[in-house]
């Protein structure tokens, strides 16, 4: 199959879009002709993008709308001022998401549940309020940001990992249940992608670089690899050949062992 054509009245809607990933989704969707709706909390990042995109190659258009996704009524309003522009998502990129780090017994309540109301919540609201009309058309295509952390339980992380491996799983059976309908539903499992989100999720600059140099994949070949992954109909996607084999090798191995290597080398702990 391919992606939906853009046209006058649908969007690419685009979460998380203020830095990473998110934003370079809007601009390779922009580049492609779509309408991009670009959302995140932060409105000011939000609005420089939108300059960059009508400057640039954007002959669709862009729609900025500021929202913090782990809140259930920010997520209406999305839904609603969508539904005032005229414009229904005909694709979906939930990108939205953040990482907690260190052990649980030590971990901030509220930043705990915000993560998962933002990587689990969020991703579940969105997709089920635009599936009936994707089904309708029969025309669609949703993407889900995961990681290669969903394949398997990270200690140092537990509630990260645990909410995209929520991801994942949920990624591939929606996938399932649409695919008679025309529709793609991916599920992107990036490795490390230098998007400034290491940092942001409370790690130091070197611990950042314990990862090796050679599973780090740009934030333009991730976007690439999960667009192309949309394109084939792909339920999995894994940017760069050494975290493929990585995520199969964790997924497949006897966990006792897996969590105590894991534990012991995770910087957090």
């Amino acid at each position: 199959m391919s992606l939906p054509r853009p046209s006058a009245t649908t969007t690419a809607l685009i979460t998380g879009a203020s830095s990473g990933l998110g934003r370079e989704f809007a601009i390779q969707l922009a580049a492609l002709g779509h309408h991009v709706t670009i959302v995140a909390r932060r409105g000011d990042l939000l609005d420089q993008l939108a300059e960059e995109l009508n400057a640039g190659d954007a002959p669709g258009g862009v729609s900025v709308i500021v929202a913090d996704l782990s809140e259930s009524t920010q997520r209406q309003a999305l839904l609603d001022a969508l539904q005032r522009n005229g414009r229904a998502p005909s694709i979906l990129i939930n990108n939205a998401g953040f990482s907690t780090t260190g052990p649980a017994a030590k971990a901030n309540g509220a930043a705990e549940v915000s993560m998962v109301r933002t990587n689990v919540e969020a991703v579940v609201a969105l997709t089920v309020a635009v599936l009936p009309a994707m089904v309708a058309a029969s025309e669609g295509a949703i993407l889900n940001v995961a990681s290669t952390a969903s394949f398997q339980p990270l200690p140092g992380q537990a509630g990260y990992g645990a909410s995209k491996a929520f991801v994942l799983s949920y990624t591939e059976a929606v996938s399932a249940e649409v695919s008679q309908f025309g529709i793609a539903v991916t599920a992107l499992c990036p490795g490390p992608v230098e998007t400034g989100f290491a940092e942001a999720a409370g790690f130091t600059e070197a611990e950042a670089g314990v990862m090796p140099k050679f599973m780090w994949v740009s934030p333009h070949d991730v976007v690439r690899a999960g667009i192309d992954g949309l394109v084939a109909s792909k339920r999995v996607v894994i940017p760069g050949a050494a975290n493929n084999v990585l995520a199969h090798v964790a997924r497949h191995s006897p966990r006792g062992p897996l969590l105590s290597a894991l534990k012991k080398y995770h910087p957090s702990l």
